[in-house]
């Protein structure tokens, strides 16, 4: 028998594993202008598939005090994002997302940076001193350490 056929079939199942272990920090990009837009207006639009669906329903339900800030918008808009957030939270699919790993269905974190992964893949891997980096500023400042977090792409840089 020739080993051709077996070195193909070796060759694309390391292909296949390569690929799901890159795609496994990749997120959609938001994919609503209007999203994109108006989050991305103070902060990083983050993709919703980092929170379940009740934390994003209370953040978005709360924008007169969002973290602090006043970011108010008219009914409609805020409807367009709640439903773009409700469709596509972590725990929106038939098969939940790794952020909603160690959550109940109950948990409604406000802070993508207190869910059990972000906590988790964080303390392994960066330092205290990185979050006090002036560079860095916060520890949702993603685009610091993920020059392509905008896109949904979360490989270490």
């Amino acid at each position: 028998m020739p080993l051709y056929p077996v070195t193909i079939i070796a060759v694309a199942m390391v292909l296949m594993v390569s690929t799901a272990v890159r795609a496994d920090e990749r997120y959609t990009p938001i994919q609503d202008s209007v999203v994109a837009e108006e989050c991305g207006a103070c902060h990083m639009a983050f993709q919703p598939q980092m929170l379940p669906e009740k934390s994003w329903q209370k953040i978005i339900g709360d924008l007169s005090n969002h973290f602090g800030e006043d970011a108010s918008l008219d009914p409609e808009t805020v409807t367009r994002i709640e439903k773009y957030h409700r469709d596509n939270a972590a725990d929106s699919g038939w098969l939940s997302g790794k952020f909603m790993r160690g959550l109940n269905k109950t948990s409604a974190p406000l802070r993508i940076t207190a869910t059990p992964y972000w906590v988790r893949e964080h303390n392994e891997e960066v330092p205290e001193r990185a979050w006090r980096d002036p560079k860095v500023k916060s520890k949702a400042n993603c685009t610091a350490c993920h020059r392509r977090a905008n896109q949904g792409d979360y490989d270490d840089d």
